[in-house]
């Protein structure tokens, strides 16, 4: 958990008595009973146990109030904020959390005292004088507490607010909710995806894999999608990777020894089964392209070669040899004392394919003396094998947005962009680039500003390029039309989201060390654990 949950509860305590003037003292705060609810109270579906809860909900003049800290604010859609000019704001905000229970192992007291604070707040821009507030907010256990009553939870923020003789009180805000799916305990061990209102995941048994789906209305409900038993050496790979392709959800897995091991790449139909399109020995990867499947051979034994297109559906097919021979593809080659490193794929972009023509990196490989001619972009067409150098500048790694492709150069690592033919070069970039992506005709890039530390900009062709974001991030990933970026540690969020015009869309408590394949929601995995969650 972050460190939010009572440090700003805290501070909301000590904003009252700073809020009190210089000619009032603590003596004006008042004292009241308050006790717990002896009904059920439930926010955002989550029943609260208020018997062991460190922040239980309180009742006072038979209205219900609500803790303020960190995560119970953000739960419900609700920022605070202090400041000595403008005192103690409450607001809706684009804000969400996971649901976090505070419990304890002791059991509360039936009825506590508790303070009333003499002061001034902000409610959605409205002034509140809380000495003259019927039901005032409340201090306990240096947190505030706010009262549910339909004035602030209906009119205010907008939640659903509803009262049940069996159910007690329930409180549903409109916020994004951050949601833990009923999923088994060893799904979190392997990789996760969301597909078309499905989770698929991986369950080891033995030597076997088996790759299930559930759909999120009956996540109880899981179906079989594909098995394979384990080949190789001990200890056997399990780890399944999930993406999605043109639409498509796709899963890929390696089985065998280092050297003599292969890739499996299986795609899942609209039926929910999985069918094996490609077995390729080494470490491989691949485009769909209207001919077939590209497959860039990327093992240590990929020298020559390296790139063929296969029919889909048939194992253990090298496929019939595109491009160049004497090109090295799909991979970033770096000169070191004299020496060439070649580096992989790059970003995660080997390829790019529009129509018949196959947009690629390479370099000239000299097989027994090395490599020259590195890292140029190339475009293949796959009906007549024409290959054509692009871009003559080194590149670290590129992208087609739209009409244009777009690269960083090795010479000083900044963005550049030119037509397909490679003309028409620009300079787009102030700083070193060390990721990039384009949404909505937007072109953003990270640059580094210490060790795995970044800052987001977005390009600005006619004038300067400004942070978009001031906060430092661990990263940065294009998903489902929005940035999610992800903020370090120290940082008050875990993740902001934005939208392509690099607007605010969502604030995240939740600290997340992973985003998973999903095509409609964000799904990920919490820092710390395996535990897996979805905004949707």
């Amino acid at each position: 958990m972050r460190k939010k949950c009572v440090g700003c509860a805290t501070v909301f305590a000590l904003c009252f008595s700073l809020l009190v003037t210089n000619g009032e003292s603590r003596a004006a705060s008042t004292s009241v009973r308050v006790t717990l609810p002896d009904f059920e109270v439930s926010l955002n579906g989550h029943k609260v146990d208020n018997q062991h809860r460190e922040y239980p909900l309180l009742v006072y003049k038979d209205i219900t109030y609500f803790p303020m800290t960190w995560y119970d604010s953000r739960l419900l859609g609700l920022e605070a904020k202090w400041s000595p000019e403008n005192g103690l704001y409450i607001a809706q905000g684009q804000v969400s959390s996971s649901y976090v229970s505070h419990n304890t192992d002791r059991q509360n007291a039936a009825s506590y005292s508790v303070e009333v604070p003499a002061s001034a707040i902000t409610i959605n821009g409205k002034l509140v004088d809380n000495s003259k507030e019927p039901y005032p907010l409340l201090s306990f256990q240096d947190v505030t507490y706010f009262p549910l009553t339909w004035r602030f939870a209906h009119d205010e923020f907008n939640w659903d607010y509803r009262w049940d003789d069996a159910k007690g009180l329930n409180i549903q805000s409109h916020n994004p909710q951050i949601l833990t799916p009923y999923l088994p305990t060893f799904a979190g061990e392997n990789d996760v995806a969301f597909y078309k209102g499905y989770y698929y995941f991986a369950e080891t048994a033995g030597n076997t894999n088996q790759v299930y789906r559930a759909p999120v209305l009956n996540q109880s409900e899981k179906e079989l999608v594909y098995s394979y038993d384990f080949l190789g050496v001990e200890p056997p790979r399990k780890t399944v990777h999930f993406r999605i392709l043109d639409n498509e959800l796709w899963f890929s897995y390696f089985i065998g020894s280092n050297l003599m091991g292969s890739n499996v790449y299986v795609k899942v139909n609209d039926d929910g089964k999985g069918e094996m399109e490609l077995q390729k020995g080494g470490y491989t990867d691949f485009k769909k392209t209207p001919y077939g499947i590209l497959i860039i051979g990327l093992g240590p034994n990929d020298w020559e070669d390296n790139l063929s297109l296969a029919a889909s559906g048939q194992k253990n097919q090298q496929g019939k040899a595109v491009g160049n021979p004497n090109l090295l593809y799909g991979r970033h080659v770096d000169r070191s004392n004299s020496s060439f490193i070649v580096d992989g794929i790059g970003n995660g972009n080997s390829a790019e394919v529009i129509g018949d023509d196959v947009y690629i990196m390479a370099s000239t490989n000299n097989h027994s003396n090395g490599y020259s001619d590195l890292n140029k972009i190339y475009k293949i067409n796959l009906k007549t094998n024409d290959t054509k150098k692009i871009v003559n500048s080194e590149v670290s790694h590129f992208r087609i947005l739209g009409d244009k492709l777009y690269y960083v150069k090795d010479t000083d690592n900044a963005l550049y962009s030119s037509a397909f033919d490679g003309t028409g070069e620009r300079k787009l970039s102030e700083h070193v680039v060390s990721w990039f992506d384009g949404i909505d005709s937007n072109v953003y890039y990270t640059t580094a500003v210490g060790e795995e530390k970044y800052l987001l900009y977005k390009v600005n062709p006619d004038g300067e390029d400004l942070p978009v974001l001031q906060e430092r991030l661990d990263g940065v990933r294009l998903l489902n039309g929005k940035l999610v970026c992800l903020l370090e540690e120290k940082e008050d969020y875990g993740a902001l989201v934005l939208d392509g015009s690099g607007h605010l869309v969502l604030a995240v408590s939740d600290s997340i060390s992973h985003l998973l394949t999903s095509d409609e929601a964000i799904l990920f995995t919490t820092s710390g654990n395996s535990t897996i969650k979805v905004i949707r």
